[in-house]
């Protein structure tokens, strides 16, 4: 791989059967990287969740859509190298907004081998699901604009779309809109997805993704309520089939 479509791998120990976390980190698709949250990782791990925490390509040098493609890559890669666990993805900030792309828009875990019948279960914390503002500034238009639009998320909710536990996490100070556009996705699934297992939380007291520190007060709550999704997930059964 590239330097930055590499990732780290946390295993907990003694266990080969552990459900995985493929967790990809925020940054507005022009920062972060894989190492960003470890702590929240490591205490992820020690609750016995594996996790796989990938770098993908980031603007300037990266162009849409080659951020989602590198995301569908390390989904399939864990799949290929981690057979027999549960499998969830997820992401904080931009990498919500890849997670939710990879669920909703499902050619690109089709082009990386997969199918959402792959993922157990899905963690979007703070994600935008309108078309990512960087997208929009790549396009040359102005990124406080709310676009609906083939790179968003949104557009692809449909009855095809299939129920999967899922939990969508804002702060109580988030993003400007974030809420809105939030509420939006909430709805959109309700109506057109029967039986769908989405759950909606708000970390009181913290701003955008401000719990993933780990000097923040909000961090313990973020990781039980991450542990919550993965005991859902593994009780759907949906584990790989080999």
């Amino acid at each position: 791989p590239l330097p930055d479509q590499r990732a780290d791998v946390l295993l907990p120990e003694g266990d080969d059967r552990a459900p995985v976390l493929v967790h990809l980190h925020g940054g507005g698709l022009e920062g972060g990287s894989r190492h960003d949250d470890a702590g929240l990782h490591a205490r992820l791990r020690a609750a016995g969740v594996a996790v796989v925490s990938p770098d993908y390509r980031l603007y300037p040098q990266a162009r849409f859509p080659e951020f989602v493609e590198d995301a569908a890559a390390c989904v399939a890669m864990v799949r290929r190298e981690l057979p027999g666990r549960p499998l969830l993805v997820g992401g904080s900030s931009a990498g919500a907004y890849l997670a939710m792309m990879l669920r909703f828009d499902r050619r690109w875990l089709a082009v990386a081998g997969l199918a959402s019948a792959d993922v157990a279960g899905w963690l979007f914390d703070g994600g935008q699901p309108t078309t990512h503002f960087n997208v929009l500034s790549e396009r040359g238009l102005d990124p406080a604009r709310v676009v609906v639009d083939d790179a968003a998320p949104l557009f692809h909710v449909d009855a095809t779309t299939e129920p999967a536990p899922t939990l969508v996490v804002l702060a109580e100070d988030d993003i400007p809109g974030r809420r809105e556009q939030s509420d939006l996705l909430l709805a959109t699934l309700a109506r057109l997805v029967p039986g769908d297992d989405t759950r909606f939380e708000v970390i009181e007291g913290q701003q955008h993704s401000e719990y993933l520190r780990d000097d923040s007060a909000g961090q313990d709550r973020f990781v039980d309520l991450a542990l919550d999704l993965v005991a859902r997930a593994v009780a759907t059964g949906s584990a790989d089939p080999s």
